[in-house]
C-alpha cells in the first residue's frame, strides 16, 4: 500500500472526525449561556449601541473583585456590537449566530492540527491531533458555555506555523489573537527572541518592527476607547493581573496559597516563563515546545484558573509530537523567511 492509499484513507478518516465533531459540538448548543462570559459580551455590545463605554464600569469597583467587567481588548466587543446593529438584538438569535462562528473556528483548529502532520506524511498524527482537539473535555466545555477562546486560538496556532515562511502575516495573526483575548500576550517574548536570534543584520530594527506589528490590532482597535476614557481601558485590560485569586476547581495557585495578591502574585509564573525564554534564547527548544511550556506555566501558575484556560494547552500537545517525529523539537527554524521577512 503506497503513499496515495494512506493519503486517501487519512483524508476520509479526517472528514469522518469532522462530521463526528460537528454532531458532538452542535448537541451542546442546547446548554444555557446566560450568565456566562459570552452573555456579557452581548451586554457590552448593547452598551456600545447605546453610546456607553463598556470599560467604564471597572472604575466603580475595588480592582480586586470581578463584577463581569469588560476585560478583553475590544475586537470581540466590536463584533458583538456589529451583529446587534445588523439585527441580532435578541440574545437567543445573537448567540445562535456566534455559536456557528465558534464552531467554524473550532473546526479550523482541527484542520490545522490535521494539515501540519499531513503535509509531512505522518498519517496517524494527522488523525490524532484533530481527534484529541475536538473530543477532549475542555474543548467540549468551551463549546458548551460558548466562550470566545476558539476565535483567539485559531489565529495563534496559524501564526506559529507560519512564522518561518510568512513573517508579517504571522505577526499580524498573533496581534489578532491578542486583540480577541489577550492570553497569547505571554508568547510575545518568544516571537521577539526568535526574530532577534534569526536575524542577521539590523536586529533591533527588525525586532521593533515586529513589536509594532504585534501591537497593531490591539492598539488600533483600542484608540477610540483610549480617547474616550484611557484610565478605564487600561485598568480593565490589566484587571486580571490585579484581581483576587479565583478558580473553578477549589485548587489554589502557589501565590494564593502563600497569600500573595496583585502584581506580586504573578512572580512565580513570570519566573518560570523566564526560564522557558532562556531555553528559547539558547536554541534548546523548538517553537511548538516553547509555546506549550509557556501555556502550561500560565494554566498551572495563574492566580485565576477557569475551565476554558485548558484549551490553550491542548493544540500544542500534538504539535510538539509533530516536532518530535520530525526531529525539530530541540531546534528553532534557522532558515530566513522566503518572502515578507522583517
Amino acid at each position: 500500500m503506497g503513499r496515495s492509499y494512506w493519503c486517501t484513507v487519512t483524508v476520509i478518516c479526517f472528514l469522518v472526525l469532522l462530521l463526528g465533531g460537528i454532531v458532538a459540538h452542535v448537541r451542546l448548543w442546547r446548554a444555557p449561556t446566560r450568565g456566562e462570559d459570552v452573555y456579557y459580551g452581548w451586554v457590552e455590545g448593547q452598551r456600545l449601541q447605546k453610546g456607553e463605554n463598556p470599560y467604564a464600569r471597572v472604575l466603580t469597583g475595588n480592582l480586586r473583585d470581578n463584577d463581569k467587567y469588560a476585560t478583553y481588548f475590544p475586537v470581540f466587543y466590536y463584533g458583538a456590537y456589529l451583529t446587534i446593529v445588523a439585527g441580532l438584538d435578541n440574545y437567543e438569535d445573537w448567540i445562535a449566530f456566534w455559536r456557528v462562528i465558534f464552531l467554524l473556528t473550532n473546526l479550523g483548529i482541527a484542520g490545522v492540527l490535521c494539515y501540519l502532520p499531513f503535509r509531512r506524511k505522518i498519517w496517524p498524527l494527522a488523525l490524532f491531533g484533530p481527534a484529541f482537539w475536538l473530543f477532549n473535555r475542555w474543548t467540549l466545555h468551551v463549546t458548551r458555555i460558548a466562550q470566545i477562546d476558539f476565535l483567539a486560538i485559531l489565529p495563534l496556532i496559524i501564526s506559529v506555523a507560519l512564522f518561518s515562511r510568512r513573517r508579517y502575516l504571522s505577526l499580524l495573526l498573533l496581534s489578532l489573537s491578542i486583540g480577541v483575548k489577550q492570553i497569547a500576550l505571554f508568547l510575545i517574548p518568544l516571537y521577539l527572541i526568535w526574530i532577534w536570534r534569526e536575524t542577521g543584520q539590523n536586529k533591533l530594527k527588525h525586532t521593533l518592527i515586529a513589536s509594532a506589528l504585534i501591537a497593531s490590532i490591539p492598539v488600533l482597535t483600542s484608540l477610540p476607547f483610549l480617547m474616550w476614557n484611557p484610565e478605564a481601558l487600561v485598568i480593565s485590560v490589566i484587571f486580571d493581573a490585579l484581581r483576587n485569586p479565583a478558580d473553578h476547581f477549589d485548587v489554589a495557585s502557589f501565590d494564593a496559597t502563600i497569600g500573595w495578591i496583585g502584581l506580586l502574585a504573578k512572580a512565580p509564573m513570570i519566573a518560570l516563563m523566564l526560564l522557558v525564554f532562556a531555553l528559547t534564547w539558547q536554541r534548546r527548544i523548538g517553537q511548538w515546545l516553547a509555546s506549550l511550556l509557556v501555556m502550561a506555566v500560565f494554566v498551572d501558575f495563574s492566580s485565576v484558573l477557569f475551565r476554558q484556560y485548558f484549551v490553550w494547552e491542548a493544540p500544542f500537545i500534538p504539535l510538539v509530537a509533530l516536532d518530535i517525529l520530525s526531529g525539530d523539537v530541540f531546534r528553532t527554524w534557522s532558515m530566513p523567511p522566503k518572502n515578507d521577512h522583517t
